[in-house]
C-alpha cells in the first residue's frame, strides 16, 4: 500500500482536481502526448524506456493463441538517421501476467538488448543495401535474449538466445523489400512445435487519434478533430504469441480463463558518464516506466504522481481509488462544455463512478472480473470470448457490441478515444448513454492498414518517404 504521506498527496490532489475544474479559464493549456506517450517527466525526457501502447487480444486468425503487443519510443520520425532508434541496452522490458487476480505477476516475458556494430569507423547505420537480418551491410544491429520468469515456481527459461531485432526502416535505397526481409523475417519460433512466436522491430505507431485534444480539449469548440496526428510516426514493438495455456492459472484456460496484463521497464538505479562518452551501470534494478489501461497515467494520474506511478506495483493502486471514482476530464468537459459530470450514485454524498472502478480496476462483471481479484490497473482479458468476425467486429468494443473488444482486453483497431470519452461521460449509465454516444475525436481508424497475421503491426513508414505525415 502507498505511505500515509503519499495517500494524503493523493487525496489532496484529488482534492484540488474537484476545485479546479471551477476554474478552468484560468489554466494554461494542458500538455501531453499520445495513449502513454510522453505521459510522464521522466519518460518524456528518456523515450527509450517509455511506453506508449499495450495490446492484448485472442489472435483472431489462431484463436487458439493470445497475442500481447508492447510498443516504446514514441513519435518516430521515419527519416531520423544517422542514428536511428534503438532499444537501451542493460533494460528489463517486461510483459507481466497476473492468472489468479491478486495483482501480482506470476510470469514475467523479459526482453534485454545487446548492441552489435560491424564497423566503429563509419557513421552509417547501414554500408550498403540491407536485404536479411544477417546483412553484413547492416552495420549497426542488435539482438534481444527473451526469458520467461515463472514467479510461481521460481524458475527462469529462455525461450531465445541472441534473436535478431529488426531495424528502422532507413529507407528503400539502403532496405529494399524492408517489409518482407526484415519486417516479416524478424519473426522467431519458439516454444515446442514452434507454436509461439515473438518480433521485435519497428513499426507504425497503431494508436490512431486528433491530439489536440490537449489544446483545451479540442479548441475550446470541438474544431480541432478529424486529424491523425500521429499518422506518419514509428514505434518500437515487442510482440508475442503464445498458447491460452502458458497464460492461465495451472495451464487451464478454460476454468481459468482471465489475465491481467501490464508492461513495465527497469533499469539500474545508478548510471555513470564517463568523459569520453562510456556509460557504466550499476545497483539494483529498478523499475521506472509501466503501462496497462491505455490513458491511466495520461489523464487520471495527477502531474505530481505520474512519475511515482510509473515506479508503483499495481498492488498499490487502491490508494488511488478517489482518482478513478472521481477523475479530472468529465470536470474540465463540464466546465468547458457544459456537460454533465456522471454519478453512479447521486443519491449519496460526492462523486462516485462504479463503472468507471469496473472498467480500469477491476474488470466488469460478466465479461473480464475475475473472482475476489484485488482491485489494480492492468488490461483484462477473457481468453474465452472468441475474435470477431464479419459484422460483429466492431472498433468501439464492448460499448459497440462487440465483447472481444476494449475493455475487454485491447485490439489494434479498438478506437481508445472515443471509447474512452464516452465511457468517462457516463457511456456504462442507463441516465448518460444518449449524450455519451455523441462524442469523438472524429478519427475512427488507422492511417495505414494493419497486418491479418503476426504481429499484426502495420509495416513502418521508410525514410524515404518525403511526407509521411
Amino acid at each position: 500500500m502507498l505511505s500515509k504521506r503519499l495517500r494524503s498527496r493523493v487525496l489532496a490532489a484529488t482534492a484540488t482536481i474537484a476545485v479546479g475544474a471551477g476554474l478552468f479559464a484560468g489554466l494554461g493549456p494542458l500538455t501531453s502526448g499520445a495513449s502513454s506517450h510522453r505521459e510522464a517527466p521522466l519518460v518524456a525526457a528518456d523515450p527509450q524506456i517509455d511506453a506508449t501502447d499495450l495490446y492484448a487480444f485472442v489472435s483472431p486468425d489462431r484463436p487458439s493463441t493470445v497475442t500481447i503487443i508492447s510498443n516504446w519510443i514514441p513519435f518516430q520520425e521515419p527519416a531520423g538517421g544517422p542514428n536511428f532508434y534503438a532499444w537501451a541496452e542493460g533494460v528489463r522490458y517486461n510483459i507481466n501476467i497476473d492468472n489468479n487476480a491478486d495483482a501480482r505477476p506470476d510470469l514475467v516475458y523479459r526482453w534485454v538488448f545487446t548492441n552489435h556494430y560491424r564497423s566503429g569507423n563509419t557513421f552509417l547505420t547501414n554500408t550498403g543495401q540491407v536485404t536479411s537480418l544477417n546483412d553484413a551491410d547492416l552495420n549497426f544491429y542488435q539482438t534481444y535474449d527473451l526469458t520467461l520468469i515463472n514467479r510461481d515456481t521460481d524458475t527462469t527459461k529462455t525461450l531465445l538466445n541472441d534473436a535478431i531485432a529488426a531495424p528502422s526502416n532507413a529507407g528503400d535505397a539502403s532496405m529494399p523489400n524492408y517489409n518482407s526481409n526484415l519486417f516479416d523475417g524478424a519473426v522467431q519460433d519458439f516454444g515446442s512445435g514452434g507454436g509461439s512466436h515473438s518480433w521485435v522491430g519497428q513499426a507504425d505507431d497503431p494508436f490512431f487519434l486528433d491530439l489536440r485534444v490537449f489544446d483545451l480539449l479540442y479548441g475550446l469548440n470541438l474544431s480541432e478533430v478529424g486529424d491523425d496526428t500521429l499518422a506518419g510516426f514509428n514505434v518500437s514493438g515487442l510482440a508475442i504469441q503464445v498458447p491460452k495455456a502458458d497464460l492461465a492459472e495451472k495451464g487451464d484456460a478454460v476454468a481459468n480463463p482471465i489475465v491481467g496484463i501490464w508492461t513495465t521497464a527497469a533499469r539500474h538505479s545508478m548510471r555513470v558518464q564517463a568523459a569520453d562518452g562510456t556509460q557504466d551501470y550499476t545497483g539494483k534494478y529498478v523499475q521506472v516506466s509501466r503501462l496497462g489501461m491505455p490513458l491511466v497515467n495520461e489523464v487520471v494520474i495527477p502531474l505530481a504522481l505520474k512519475d511515482y506511478f510509473n515506479g508503483s506495483r499495481p498492488t498499490q493502486d487502491p490508494a488511488a481509488l478517489p482518482l478513478v471514482e472521481d477523475p479530472e476530464l468529465p470536470h474540465l468537459l463540464n466546465a468547458v462544455y457544459g456537460t454533465d459530470i456522471p454519478d453512479s450514485d447521486p443519491n449519496t454524498p460526492g462523486i462516485q463512478r462504479d463503472d468507471l472502478v469496473a472498467v480500469f480496476l477491476t474488470g466488469v462483471a460478466g465479461l473480464n472480473r475475475p473472482n475476489n481479484g484485488t482491485p489494480s490497473e492492468m488490461l483484462r482479458l477473457n481468453m474465452s470470448i472468441p475474435p470477431c468476425s464479419g459484422g460483429g467486429c466492431n472498433t468501439l468494443g464492448v460499448i459497440g457490441g462487440d465483447n472481444a473488444g476494449f475493455p475487454n482486453g485491447r485490439r489494434l483497431s479498438d478506437d481508445i478515444i472515443d471509447v474512452s470519452l464516452r465511457v468517462v461521460l457516463g457511456a456504462l449509465l442507463p441516465t448518460h448513454q444518449a449524450l455519451a454516444d455523441t462524442i469523438g475525436d472524429g478519427v475512427g481508424v488507422n492511417d495505414v492498414s494493419f497486418n491479418t497475421e503476426f504481429p499484426y503491426l502495420a509495416y513502418p513508414s521508410s525514410g524515404s518517404d518525403p511526407s509521411p505525415h
